[in-house]
C-alpha cells in the first residue's frame, strides 16, 4: 500500500496463488483510509463495504462481468499508477527482483530495506 505521494506505507507477503482482495482489509485496517484507489482485481463488494464503513470513499472500477457498473474519475484512477511505479523501483534491487530468498521472512525484510531507501530518496529530494 502506498500513500498519496508514492511511497510505500504498509507491506504484506501472501502466497503467490493468493488474490489482493482478500488481504486488502488487512493493510486498510490499521491506517483510515479516506480515498482508496484500486484496479478491477480489488473489485469486492466487501472491500467497498469496509472502505465505506471505516469513513472513506473507494474508487475501484468494476470488473466486466458485473450488471451494475461503478464508475470512476479518469484524474483518480490515474493515481492508481503510483502503486505501479513502486514496483518498479522495487525491482530495481536485485534482491527482490530475482527472489534469491528461500523463505519469506528475508524476502519481506528485502523487500522493507528496499522500501526503506525508496522513503529515503523521497525524503531527500523533497523541496
Amino acid at each position: 500500500m502506498v500513500d498519496q505521494d508514492g511511497p510505500p506505507v504498509r507491506l504484506l507477503l501472501t502466497a503467490g496463488q493468493a488474490s489482493d482482495k482478500t488481504v486488502a482489509t488487512l493493510l486498510l485496517g490499521a491506517l483510515p483510509p479516506s480515498q482508496v484507489v484500486a484496479d478491477r482485481g480489488h473489485d469486492s463488494m466487501a472491500l467497498v463495504r469496509f472502505v465505506t464503513e471505516c469513513g472513506g470513499e473507494a474508487h475501484i472500477p468494476t470488473q466486466s462481468r458485473m450488471r451494475l457498473q461503478r464508475c470512476v474519475a479518469r484524474d483518480l484512477y490515474g493515481k492508481r499508477n503510483l502503486v505501479e511505479r513502486v514496483f518498479c523501483r522495487l525491482e530495481q534491487f536485485r534482491r527482490t527482483a530475482t527472489c534469491v530468498d528461500k523463505h519469506a521472512d528475508t524476502f519481506l525484510a528485502a523487500v522493507a530495506l528496499a522500501s526503506t531507501r525508496i522513503w529515503i530518496r523521497a525524503i531527500e529530494s523533497a523541496p
